[in-house]
């Protein structure tokens, strides 16, 4: 029981927001164009994507740790390398598995999607891998927080509707709703990512990782979380028009004011608010659908 909480908190549930939220709000548009979902791949979607997340976790932990970015006593959450809580070893043998997951999970999808799908789970991996684990490594260089958008956002749901209609064998027919729609679940995921980066913003600049914070100075950083935050309900209505999901700027402009008030070890509670945010974004999909 003690190792199953230690590698639950090791794979960061507070942040699996982010690769579940996109495939439930895309899964809500087809069921509501379409009437009815197929269940099994919307299960093996939601499986692989958050292994894919987890993954992407993992890999983040082990390379930071190797370059010394991640360090005891640090003041975002507690990483178990830094921390001694487990070794590299077992560390490289948790990606593997989340790997595995990822790789027959999204095998039989690409069965499912044919090769847009396979494209989409192949480029996955490989940013998963490119965003820490290399001297050019996305996270390093500042240019990570597009990826978000797209893998955690509108590519997620687009590639999730995409297989639904497939499974049904039924012409792709909602595709702007689910690109718009999905854009609001990155532009949350977006925020997630800058609150970490202006949170670690001095260990960050010490180490030699080139962020978004670090390149353009702590005020910048705030001011385009300010932007990423005030796109989402334009999006929204992009998406559904006038209707429930245009409400997600309320929680979204209380983040915003919470990170902007947020000093040392407070920014945890803002991440962990942001991945709340994307969930209540995925609740008012609901009520406007259904």
């Amino acid at each position: 029981m003690k190792q199953f909480k230690l590698w639950f908190r090791i794979v960061r549930p507070q942040t699996l927001f982010a690769s579940l939220c996109p495939v439930l709000v895309a899964l809500l548009v087809v069921h509501q164009s379409m009437g009815r979902l197929d269940v099994v791949t919307a299960l093996l979607t939601i499986l692989c994507a958050m292994s894919l997340q987890i993954l992407s976790n993992l890999i983040n932990d082990y390379y930071d740790y190797k370059r010394g970015t991640d360090k005891q006593g640090s003041v975002g959450f507690k990483r178990a390398l830094a921390e001694g809580m487990v070794s590299e070893g077992q560390m490289r043998r948790a990606c593997y598995t989340a790997l595995l997951i990822a790789v027959v999970s999204g095998a039989i999808l690409c069965y499912i999607g044919g090769w847009p799908i396979m494209l989409t789970g192949v480029t996955a991996i490989l940013f998963a891998w490119l965003y820490t684990a290399t001297p050019y490594s996305l996270s390093y260089l500042g240019i990570a927080d597009i990826f978000v958008l797209l893998y955690y956002g509108i590519i997620a749901a687009w590639g999730t509707a995409w297989l639904q209609y497939q499974s049904m064998e039924t012409p792709f027919t909602a595709l702007r709703t689910t690109i718009y729609a999905g854009a609001v679940c990155g532009l949350l995921s977006m925020c997630v990512l800058a609150i970490n980066n202006i949170r670690d913003i001095d260990d960050d600049r010490l180490s030699g990782k080139h962020t978004l914070p670090v390149r353009l100075g702590k005020k910048a950083a705030l001011a385009l979380l300010g932007i990423i935050v005030s796109l989402t309900p334009l999006c929204a209505w992009l998406a559904f028009g006038w209707d429930w999901p245009m409400l997600v700027i309320i929680p979204a402009a209380y983040l915003y004011y919470r990170v902007l008030k947020a000093e040392g070890a407070q920014y945890n509670l803002c991440l962990m608010m942001a991945g709340i945010v994307n969930l209540i974004y995925t609740s008012l999909v609901w009520l406007s659908l259904f």
